[in-house]
């Protein structure tokens, strides 16, 4: 950066702060907005990361292997269950489909029921065009709308190891100190690939119900001589999901204190790449 575009300042950034910075345009700044528990959805992996007061805990720091597996899932379904659609855009379909049809049931049970009771009413038709010989092909797009997006709750459909984005989120924020449980419940903030499907921000019930569930179970345990405070769970997302990263880079930027945390040019000659490797914002540089 300094030897081929010539900045006079560098700075990395984590790109879940840069996410959790960009969802205060998306609500009220209130008393914990530097508390957030950030689900941060990427081609490869999902990462589950704690954030307080603007500082990742490194120790609970989470990944969750059940990105691909999601595509993949609705892909085979397709090859099964569908004709037409040509084996080298297979992929690229099922990607369309999902970004323009998929979205967040509440009950799953209730969803089939709905497509049982009037199918033609809910089906969708996604219209695509053969690269090579230039032909139309139709797909009928029915359960594949919501079940696609449910294995981030019921991964243990392709990946019999995994558990659901809530469960591991609510078992990553007990892993963090006592003291911001209540917190980070309050701000949890989605980031990238999660955003695209609809409600899924109103899904904020089954965090709601492990947490409930938890609470319950420590005040039967106690002979109910312990009554648990209920916590309040808030799920976030940005309008402007698709570019939030971009526009929580624009927000850091724009601040005046960036400068003095940042790596310059003179630092880069007189120290070489290894700044790269620390953080100004711990202490000056050695």
């Amino acid at each position: 950066m300094f030897e081929l575009f010539n900045v006079p300042g560098f700075y990395i950034a984590v790109q879940e702060v840069l996410a959790l910075e960009v969802s205060w345009t998306s609500q009220q700044v209130g008393e914990y907005m530097l508390m957030s528990i950030v689900i941060d959805k990427g081609d490869g992996v999902t990462h589950v990361l704690p954030v307080v007061e603007g500082y990742v805990i490194g120790s609970c720091i989470n990944h969750i292997l059940i990105v691909g597996d999601t595509v993949y899932f609705i892909q085979q379904l397709l090859r099964e269950r569908e004709v037409g659609i040509p084996l080298e855009q297979s992929l690229e379909t099922t990607k369309a489909i999902k970004e323009k049809y998929c979205y967040i049931c509440p009950d799953i049970v209730k969803e089939f029921a709905k497509y049982d009771v009037d199918p033609w009413k809910w089906i969708k038709q996604y219209t695509g065009i053969n690269v090579i010989n230039q032909e139309k092909f139709i797909i009928d797009v029915g359960y594949k709308r919501f079940l696609q997006p449910e294995i981030f709750f019921l991964p243990r459909v392709c990946q019999p190891r995994l558990y659901g984005i809530h469960l591991e989120c609510c078992w990553w924020i007990q892993n963090c100190p006592t003291d911001v449980y209540c917190p980070l419940y309050k701000n949890v903030v989605l980031s990238r690939g999660l955003t695209i499907f609809r409600d899924l921000n109103l899904n904020y019930r089954e965090i709601w119900r492990v947490v409930h569930a938890r609470l319950k179970l420590s005040k039967e345990l106690s002979g109910r001589r312990i009554k648990p405070k209920f916590a309040e769970v808030q799920v976030v997302i940005h309008h402007m999901h698709h570019n939030a990263l971009w526009f929580g880079s624009l927000m850091l930027a724009s601040t005046l204190e960036l400068f003095q945390v940042c790596h310059t040019k003179k630092d880069y000659k007189e120290y070489g790449p290894s700044i790269c490797h620390q953080s100004l914002l711990f202490g000056v540089m050695s």
